[in-house]
């Protein structure tokens, strides 16, 4: 395999054209990459003595097909040139190693799309890894992206929001990993022989949280009757607007788990914990977007007044009904958002239609938000347990817990001797069952959720204008 390590860039007549994703070299890649996967392990080796393995070769010759493609299409992209050189490097390596457990320690750290967020910058990209809500293996994966940082955001991130590591993307292709729920690309999943010190990059394809939000909202908005105004009506049938919406959201929400008035162990940071204090930190960063975006649209800030709406409607309407129920702490916070406009009479169900007080709406959830600050702040001066017990008193005051919860009990009926790590033994799978209200709409949304599974704003456009 040692042709493999050729100068990347080296291929000559390279046809003019300018996206990664019409040069033939692309489907080439996509092609061997989709081939080796059924070959990988869960943890990204191949092992050729199992049934079905290739012979070494084959996987050999696939892996020299990746490689070829990738100093093909390297030309087009002279800002990665030192990531393709390193990530030719770490395929012929874990070749000639037999395939065991890759690593692309070298290529992830020449890998830096944060270093240049500049708007529409292409990117090539390709790792062993598993990916966030889709394929949990770590299966090498290809995609060709693209960055999303027009002016504004940037301004915003320079002046009020600094978030060096943050990077707004869109799809063009991808591999059988992404054609999954899956919206991040997080460093964190790649295959490596150690974690880096720190990562310095994070991306969000807000393409794909976009066409999902609006495939899901207007289901929703349609089986609850919700009379929307005329702006939110425009913003959900406006792709770009909701695109612009969720990069601003998810660049504030990023910054959040590190910033506020956190206890002393950040949370999220490999601890573990019962599952509503993740939903509690999760809904604190969306909540936290949401005042931010409130601020911003006083300023006459015009993305962010789309913020709110689409804070609002994904919380409400798509996590609670979203994934499995076991330890769903997303589906919780939303259940929870819900719960709490309800019982302040910002949102009720009446007559069997949803209505929404537009004008509180803002006060309320920022109340909510506030309540979460506190539990927060109060953190610092609490032991571990009670500082659970607090956030289970919070999410308990609006959702109501399983009737069979040790928690719902109080201390008395749990084991304090044990350490604090062993009572999350006690917390059910679903310890706030979903509401009458959220059962019925969960079986309504079932199929319209289920379709949104690797949608991409391309296919949604395209179908929408063919119905």
């Amino acid at each position: 395999m040692t042709e493999i390590l050729v100068q990347v860039g080296a291929e000559e007549n390279v046809p003019p054209v300018s996206r990664v994703v019409e040069h033939p070299a692309w489907p080439v890649l996509k092609d061997a990459v989709e081939q080796i996967q059924p070959w990988q392990s869960a943890d990204g080796s191949i092992d050729f003595d199992a049934e079905g393995a290739p012979e070494r070769a084959a996987a050999e010759d696939a892996v020299r097909r990746v490689t070829g493609a990738v100093r093909e299409l390297s030309p087009l992209l002279p800002h990665d040139g030192a990531y393709h050189e390193a990530l030719v490097q770490d395929l012929g390596r874990w070749a000639d190693g037999g395939f065991e457990i890759p690593d692309f320690l070298d290529s992830l750290l020449a890998f830096q799309p944060a270093a240049n967020r500049a708007d529409g910058l292409q990117h090539l990209v390709v790792f062993p890894m598993y990916t966030q809500n889709g394929n949990p293996d770590r299966n090498l994966e290809a995609v060709v992206l693209r960055m999303v940082w027009p002016d504004w955001l940037a301004e915003l991130e320079r002046t009020r929001y600094d978030n060096p590591l943050f990077c707004g993307i869109t799809f063009e292709d991808f591999t059988a990993g992404y054609d999954t729920n899956s919206a991040v690309l997080f460093p964190e999943t790649i295959a490596v022989r150690e974690a880096p010190e720190r990562f310095s990059w994070g991306g969000i394809f807000c393409d794909r949280e976009a066409a999902r939000f609006r495939r899901v909202t207007e289901a929703a908005v349609g089986l609850l009757g919700l009379e929307l105004p005329e702006d939110v009506a425009a913003m959900v049938d406006d792709q770009k607007r909701c695109e612009e919406a969720f990069v601003l959201w998810d660049m504030v929400h990023d910054r959040t788990h590190s910033h506020g008035d956190l206890p002393f162990d950040p949370f999220m940071i490999k601890q573990r914990q019962p599952f509503w204090m993740y939903g509690l930190e999760e809904l604190r960063c969306d909540l936290t977007a949401f005042k931010e975006a409130v601020k911003l649209a006083d300023e006459g800030v015009p993305q962010a007044r789309d913020v709110q709406y689409a804070v609002l409607f994904d919380r409400m309407f798509r996590f609670p009904v979203t994934g499995e129920r076991v330890r769903n702490y997303d589906g919780l916070g939303g259940q929870l958002l819900f719960a709490y406009l309800h019982k302040h009479d910002v949102v009720r169900w009446t007559d069997n239609k949803l209505f929404i007080d537009w004008q509180r709406a803002p006060q309320v959830t920022n109340q909510l938000c506030a309540e979460i600050e506190k539990l927060y702040r109060d953190g610092i001066d609490r032991p571990k347990i009670v500082h659970w017990f607090a956030g289970y008193e919070l999410v308990s005051t609006y959702l109501a817990p399983h009737p069979g919860s040790k928690w719902a009990k109080g201390p008395d009926a749990l084991d304090l001797s044990l350490p604090p790590r062993k009572l999350v033994d006690d917390v059910l799978p679903d310890e706030f069952p979903l509401s009458m209200f959220y059962e019925a709409l969960s079986k309504k949304l079932k199929k319209v959720i289920a379709a949104t599974r690797g949608i991409t704003a391309a296919a949604d456009g395209a179908e929408r204008a063919a119905a």
